[in-house]
């Protein structure tokens, strides 16, 4: 009948389906053609030897070089003990210069491997390093997360913010926020002036070096007010910026402190008390 319409044959809609399929395949095809040819082109390598790695950054042989931190160590600072003395023991440190930070955990021990990656991701615009530093640091770091209300990174001043571009502090604590379900407060602590960089400086000068560089801002302090802060930084060595910081927090009424790093410095493996 002229008024109708007549259906499309059964066949005619398979094929216009398996056409539409090629051609969005062919698409996504040509899409990843340019990335392909930079794969091939440019393959990953790990960031400490430089040998071709799939994707984390560092190889399996370097991987087996960083020496991760684990029970036994110091409950207060986190530094490794030589023998397990039982929960809650405290090293000659924590004992005799006690921080103001409650605790102190990190991933790994600033050797080779963990300097490389640390300089990579602070100096070298590796930001994509910072996702499996960030995990790591999350998995050392548990306990505290667990009691934690939210993160804070440790700033850098607005000028030397603005020559590197990003804070690797802030880009590890947003891994380790979305890996913990916590919130991150990137402006609640200020480095309200320039300092040196602590490299090369006694552990007297790292101490006054960034006295009074830190301040919570009025207009944040209800932010900071009573909650448990986690402080985050790649390395800990004198531990004098975070002990800063710290400071800073509690100040504002912080409820308490603790501190997440990538890497500490670890002299020698303490002997508890």
């Amino acid at each position: 009948m002229s008024g109708l319409q007549a259906s499309p044959h059964p066949f005619n809609t398979r094929l216009r389906s398996r056409l539409t399929s090629a051609l969005v395949a062919g698409r996504s095809a040509l899409v990843s053609l340019p990335r392909l040819a930079l794969d091939i082109a440019l393959p990953t390598l790990c960031v400490s030897c430089r040998e071709p790695v799939a994707g984390e950054g560092v190889c399996a042989a370097c991987w087996s070089k960083l020496s991760f931190i684990a029970p036994p160590f110091c409950a207060r600072l986190g530094i490794p003990f030589v023998y397990d003395p039982g929960p809650g023991l405290l090293s000659m440190q924590a004992i005799a210069d006690p921080p103001a930070y409650q605790r102190a955990r990190a991933a790994v021990r600033y050797d080779d491997v963990a300097r490389t990656l640390v300089h990579a991701l602070k100096y070298q615009d590796r930001t994509d390093l910072a996702p499996t530093m960030g995990r790591w640091m999350a998995r050392a770091g548990q306990e505290l997360l667990a009691d934690a209300d939210a993160l804070i990174p440790v700033p850098l001043h607005w000028r030397r913010g603005w020559s590197r571009r990003y804070n690797q502090s802030g880009a590890l604590a947003g891994v380790i926020g979305k890996s913990a379900h916590l919130p991150v407060i990137g402006d609640a602590l200020r480095r309200v002036r320039p300092t040196l960089q602590q490299v090369g400086l006694s552990r007297a000068d790292r101490a006054l070096n960034v006295q009074g560089a830190f301040k919570v801002p009025l207009e944040k302090k209800s932010a900071v007010q009573g909650r448990r802060i986690v402080l985050i930084d790649d390395v800990l060595t004198s531990g004098a910026t975070v002990d800063a910081c710290a400071r800073a927090l509690l100040r504002a009424r912080a409820a308490s402190v603790d501190v997440l790093v990538f890497a500490r410095v670890v002299d020698t493996l303490q002997t508890p008390i």
